[in-house]
């Protein structure tokens, strides 16, 4: 299960990187058509599509790498135990609204698709396309953070970011 698990965000993150080149390919097709006088529709907004999709894919990853944030000056300042039971609470509840943020995501996602909402800019997409991202992305990231919230309740320290990077 371990390995899925690591594989899946792995995959995720891939796939985010996947998409931080497009959107280098979107803005470097839309500055070159400006400058040979021609327009292509849409290149904005998948740009921002694509930014969107890489921020939101990323998430997981990045958390389980240990490259999010953390302001670990209280938790330092605490023993050993008290450091583990706050931790812990805080996974909590980053679990309770990363759910919350899954849930909403993915039916936002549904909506969309089911009143067939489109974007309003001149690429007419439908907008649950991009959402699946965001929904994806969510969802990957409330998988990680029970993932890690099972291992910090068995005793596994927490990864930082030079452990994952050795």
């Amino acid at each position: 299960m371990r390995r899925f698990l690591d594989n899946l965000y792995g995959a995720a993150g891939l796939l985010a990187g996947l998409c931080t080149v497009g959107v280098l390919v979107s803005v470097l097709a839309a500055i070159i058509a400006r400058q040979l006088s021609f327009n292509i529709p849409g290149t904005d907004a998948y740009a921002g599509y694509f930014m969107a999709a890489a921020g939101f894919l990323a998430l997981a990853s990045t958390f389980k790498h240990g490259e999010h944030i953390r302001v670990t000056l209280l938790l330092n300042s605490l023993n050993p135990a008290g450091s583990r039971r706050l931790d812990i609470f805080a996974l909590a509840v980053g679990c309770l609204l990363a759910a919350a943020f899954a849930f909403f995501s993915v039916k936002l996602t549904y909506d969309s698709w089911l009143f067939n909402d489109i974007s309003t800019s001149n690429d007419a997409t439908p907008l649950w396309i991009p959402q699946t991202t965001m929904a994806v992305g969510t969802i990957l990231f409330f998988i990680a953070l029970v993932d890690e919230l099972v291992r910090r309740s068995r005793g596994v320290a927490a990864a930082t970011s030079q452990q994952t990077h050795e």
